[in-house]
């Protein structure tokens, strides 16, 4: 399915954020999680402990915040989770933010919105995400990053799409 959405980012999450499966636009726009060691594919190490997420995600405060929302629902939903603990622990001694937003107590489902990429060739870039669960799979979630028809990062992703061809 990720192949056949191959105009726009999209990939899919497991419950600890981990990044299952990613297109080729999702690796470009953001990182390229397949070249990253197995344990390292995911979103919130990504956006708390990789330097380049700051510099990408222009409302990194905001896209991070609630990337630990997002686990503190999944803690509560799966307490006895081990991996997650894990994530939690390294979460909480590798970055500086992490324990304050995390002691919030927020908790957020990842649904829809929008998120801002400043990319080091393409630009700025605008998408209104959403993001689904399977019936069948509550564990997994599909984000899809669409564009505006005709916008400056529509066209900023034919040329990441041309980059990245293979």
């Amino acid at each position: 399915m990720l192949q056949t959405l191959d105009h726009v980012p999209a990939f899919i999450l497991g419950r600890r954020t981990d990044v299952l499966a990613a297109n080729r636009l999702a690796r470009a726009v953001l990182t390229d999680f397949d070249a990253l060691p197995a344990p390292r594919r995911n979103l919130a190490c990504y956006y708390l402990l990789d330097p380049e997420a700051r510099e990408r995600v222009t409302d990194w405060e905001r896209i991070a915040a609630e990337t630990v929302a997002m686990l503190r629902l999944e803690a509560g939903r799966h307490p006895d989770d081990r991996r997650l603990a894990d994530l939690v622990g390294e979460l909480t001694l590798r970055s500086p933010e992490f324990t304050t937003w995390w002691n919030d107590h927020r908790v957020l489902r990842r649904t829809h919105g929008t998120k801002h990429y400043r990319h080091p060739l393409a630009g700025d870039l605008v998408f209104s995400y959403e993001s689904l669960q399977p019936p069948g799979d509550p564990d997994q979630t599909l984000c899809v990053y669409n564009v505006e028809p005709g916008s400056p990062t529509e066209q900023a992703l034919q040329l990441l799409q041309s980059w990245s061809a293979v």
